[in-house]
């Protein structure tokens, strides 16, 4: 879980010129400023990918729980930063300016935080239910799961919408599972 170095970040720059199109003046204070959060993280990690990622073994046995604050704020590369952040972006504008930015601040801390805490639990599950303990072992990060509870809050607060997902219109309620699948057929892991 290295992030390859010495290239241009195409996705970096498709984020950068998306965010210029709608206007720095229009993108809400806390979603502009995850925005730049995880942008500077990704240009500036903390720690390589290998020791800021959750796992059960990191962050459960070992009990290296900096790990769930750093996870969510970390990507593999520039097109699994693009694909969050263009995500949050526009989550960020319907949610935030619904929820306004101190409540919307919150949710976005509480959930960056459980979202690694469900990753473990879920991880553990599958080490019991499969008798499998490689699963202890499997690391995740970046803002996936956030993004995942954005869209159902989203779609609690915006009942009856149609979504396009790769260009297929389904219904709102939907759409957040179809948009899972889909995610983890275009970037597996």
């Amino acid at each position: 879980m290295q992030r390859r170095q010495g290239r241009v970040n195409a996705g970096l720059l498709l984020l950068l010129y998306q965010i210029s199109q709608v206007g720095l003046q229009n993108i809400p204070s806390v979603t502009l400023g995850v925005l730049a959060l995880n942008i500077f993280l990704f240009l500036n990690p903390v720690q390589p990918l290998s020791e800021v990622c959750i796992s059960v073994k990191e962050g459960f046995y070992r009990r290296n729980w900096q790990r769930l604050l750093l996870s969510p704020f970390h990507h593999a590369d520039d097109w699994h930063l693009y694909y969050n952040m263009i995500s949050m972006l526009w989550k960020g504008i319907m949610l935030e300016k619904k929820l306004k930015s101190i409540w919307f601040a919150y949710i976005i801390a509480v959930f960056s935080v459980l979202i690694g805490i469900v990753y473990m639990v879920l991880e553990f599950m599958l080490v019991k239910i499969l008798d499998d303990p490689s699963y202890e072992m499997h690391c995740a990060v970046g803002f996936s799961g956030v993004l995942f509870a954005l869209k159902v809050l989203n779609n609690h607060y915006n009942p009856g919408r149609v979504s396009s997902v790769l260009g297929l219109q389904i219904p709102s309620k939907y759409a957040c599972w179809v948009e899972l699948v889909a995610i983890h057929l275009i970037s597996p892991g």
